[in-house]
Order: structure tokens, then sequence, then C-alpha cells
């Protein structure tokens, strides 16, 4: 579904989509007592974060990215929810909808202020222009890439934790997938920042010397979500998960012998960094190759499988 910046940030970010979410955290009292439901949710959910992550790696319309990144942290809320996370799964969804909606509306300021046009190759070189959209995609980019204590950070590591706690094969596929899904996350979010901050502008003189940062109207609204795309998930950690949160009462229910949050707090310290180092390096391989190796992949687009692969993903 397509629309303005403003409907996308609603629907993406807090209400349409995420109303499946929703919807499972709240039949919990039925699909706890069927392992073969939990099973079936967690895989799904594992495969959609993978997938929609590898799909937004080489679109080049900006709101593409953005959308489909939302397919991506949806699957993260869903695999939590197989694995009877089902409050870290709200968590995330409470925290996302506060750095997806600060990304819509920034990719919006910038749409308009290149007098509508959202292909990120047609654009570039704005962020002296666009200072303060910039530092608003930048806080909202670096929260969806769990960058360490941004919004983002909390609620994806503890599912991951929570994943890497069920020593299952569904737990152990969703930590996995789940962790190489951090890795592309933070490579496309770094994309989007580098082309559409960063790179050599490729757009009619006329359109770049009437490019003007975002009006008050359409700032305030960013300051806030900005503000809470640092400071939700430090705020709301403590209430919406862990052991006495009474943030629920009885509206989730959690089978005894699925609930594993303690044992995923005695895991070793490198299962737990591990997604946050693959963040970290996906920012920094991003970068790098397209600062310094764009030769590189430019010949890796025209070859053979480049182009096989590029077309697969691209559409879908």
């Amino acid at each position: 579904m397509e629309g303005p910046t403003p409907v996308s940030a609603l629907i993406h970010a807090a209400t349409m989509v995420t109303a499946g979410v929703f919807l499972l955290i709240r039949v919990s009292p039925i699909i706890e007592y069927s392992n073969v439901a939990l099973f079936v949710i967690t895989i799904v959910g594992a495969l959609t974060a993978f997938f929609a992550a590898t799909t937004g790696l080489l679109q080049n319309d900006i709101k593409r990215v953005i959308a489909f990144s939302t397919c991506s942290q949806l699957g993260y809320m869903i695999f939590s929810c197989g694995l009877s996370g089902y409050n870290i799964s709200l968590f995330h969804l409470t925290n996302h909808a506060f750095f997806k909606a600060l990304l819509f509306l920034s990719a919006g300021s910038v749409i308009h202020a290149l007098n509508n046009e959202q292909d990120m190759r047609r654009m570039g070189g704005l962020v002296q222009l666009l200072p303060f959209t910039y530092t608003m995609f930048l806080i909202g980019s670096l929260a969806l890439a769990g960058f360490p204590f941004l919004a983002g950070f909390y609620s994806k590591d503890i599912i991951l934790e929570l994943a890497a706690a069920n020593y299952r094969i569904d737990g152990q596929f969703a930590y996995w997938l789940g962790t190489t899904s951090a890795f592309l996350t933070a490579f496309y979010s770094t994309r989007l920042i580098y082309l559409v901050f960063f790179a050599k502008t490729n757009n009619y003189k006329i359109i770049m010397s009437n490019v003007h940062d975002a009006p008050f109207a359409m700032a305030f609204p960013l300051i806030v979500l900005g503000l809470g795309s640092i400071f939700i998930g430090y705020l709301l950690k403590d209430l919406m998960i862990g052991p006495g949160t009474i943030a629920f009462s009885n509206a989730i229910f959690v089978h005894p012998t699925h609930y594993k949050l303690m044992e995923s707090e005695y895991l070793p310290v490198g299962v737990k960094l591990l997604p946050v180092f693959c963040s970290l390096i996906g920012i920094v391989i991003c970068l790098i190759l397209n600062k310094f190796f764009s030769f590189l992949l430019f010949k890796l687009k025209t070859s053979n499988l480049g182009q096989f692969l590029f077309v697969f993903l691209t559409k879908k």
C-alpha cells in the first residue's frame, strides 16, 4: 500500500501492519498450548525478518527501503511471539513505532525538499543542505540498526537473547537468522543515509538550489519522535519486560515450561554481543564499500550473477 509519508508513518509504525502482532499477543492463552503453532510462528517470523531485509538491501525508492525494514522488524516481533516472548514483542512494537515514524517523516522531509523526488539515485549531497533532517534520519536509522543504548537496541537484543536461550531447533534457527538480519538492517540503513546525504549529488541544479530544511510544523513531530527513539527503550524496559512486572496483569499467558527469559540472562557474553557486533560491522562495511570501492559494487551489479541477484531481490 502506497500513500503520503504521514500516512505511511502511521500505518507502518503503530496501526495497520502491526495489528497481526497484537492479535497474536492477545491470543497467547490459545497458541501457548500448541507447540506446532509456536514452531510455525517462529520459523515464519524468522524467515520474514531475513527475506524482507534482503529485499530492502537493493531498493532504490527511499520509502520502499523503510517499508521493507518494517516487514523485517515485524518478523522479529512474530518470532518473539513464537518463542513465548509476547511482552518483549510488544516492547519491540512500541520502540519500533517511534523510530519507524521518525524515518518515514524524515523521508517525507527529504522528498518535500527535492520537489517530490523519491529515487535515492537522484539524491546525494544533502547533509549540508538539510542538517536537521539528516540528524533525525541518523537517529532513526541507528535505532533501527540496534545501535547501543538507542530504542531498538533494548528490544531487538532481548528478542535474540530469548531465541538463543531456546535450545530447540526453531530457537537457534531464529537466533542465527535474526542475527544475520541485524547485519543486513545496519547495511541497508547505512546505504540509505550514504546515498541520500553523502554521495555526489545527481539531481538538477534548479531543484538543488531550492532545497530547504523542514519548517517548524514538520520539524516539531520529528523532534518528539527523535527523543522517543533515543530514550523510550531505556524508560520502558523495566516496565514491560522481566519477572514481577505488572504492566500486562493477566492479558498475556505464558506456559511455565515455555518461560525462558531467566535463562537468557545467563547466556555467554559472546552470544549476547554478537548481534551488536554484526550491526556495527554492517555499518562499517557499507561505508567502506560505498566510499572507497564503489567500482567493485558496479562490477558486481553488472556481472551475470549480480544482475540475477539484483533483479531477484529488487523485484521481491
